[in-house]
């Protein structure tokens, strides 16, 4: 008999991957439109094209608080008190991640 060697390579991209960076832009996108779409959109000192950076600033970083919760899946798979502390830690990075993406994106508009 031969030792068989099944060396399969594991994709970075997974199903759950791509689930929590969709979900993350998707609430990050309807956070802002929340914001956005109660302004007036002939505001003289913003130009024709303001709602094109929030639009996109805000989900991209709702993305990427989705992916480093994807991160934080090592410390759950630990269980008990790690499991908490990495739930805890995602909400955290989510919602400053979130945070930092509305200030980016209404920079220059509805910030100031």
């Amino acid at each position: 008999m031969t030792a068989k060697n099944n060396l399969t390579s594991q994709s970075f991209i997974t199903a759950l991957l791509i689930k929590r960076v969709l979900i993350g832009a998707a609430i990050g996108l309807a956070v802002i439109l929340f914001f956005v779409l109660r302004v007036s959109p002939n505001h003289p000192d913003w130009g024709q094209y303001w709602l094109v950076q929030p639009l996109v600033v805000t989900p991209l970083a709702g993305a990427a608080a989705g992916l480093c919760n994807h991160f934080l899946d090592f410390l759950r798979k630990e269980g008990g008190t790690q499991k908490i502390v990495a739930n805890i830690l995602a909400v955290l990075i989510y919602m400053v991640g979130l945070w930092m993406g509305i200030v980016l994106g209404l920079h220059g508009t509805m910030w100031n």
